[in-house]
């Protein structure tokens, strides 16, 4: 991920603040940078959107699988398969059921 690629994404964010899709391709570019804290704060502020943007519960579980956050990963994955189911995202809940499974029910780190 480059520079000039947040630098867009940041401009035509000044100009669509509430840009769904705008927000989480922030938040990548953050995740990317090393910038972990703001990158899940964006995507748990979109996951807690009306509706729930169901892509940031699974890309939420994976920054905190990266930080061994593995509770939190699985409420974030439980919280999403339930938005997905909501949402009629079948393929989504699937996704993240299977992610949940693959954590197992080990203790923290």
């Amino acid at each position: 991920m480059t520079a000039a690629r947040r630098e867009k994404i940041e401009e035509m964010l000044r100009d669509d603040p509430d840009d769904i899709f705008l927000r989480y391709s922030l938040a990548l570019e953050m995740e990317a940078a090393g910038e972990w804290q703001a990158s899940l704060d964006i995507l748990e502020s979109l996951a807690r959107g009306t509706p729930a943007y169901v892509p940031a519960f699974q890309m939420a579980a994976q920054h905190l699988i990266k930080q061994e956050r593995l509770t939190e990963a699985r409420a974030a994955l439980r919280e999403g398969i339930d938005a997905a189911r909501q949402q009629d995202k079948s393929h989504a809940a699937g996704e993240m059921a299977e992610l949940l499974m693959s954590l197992g029910e080990a203790g923290e780190g």
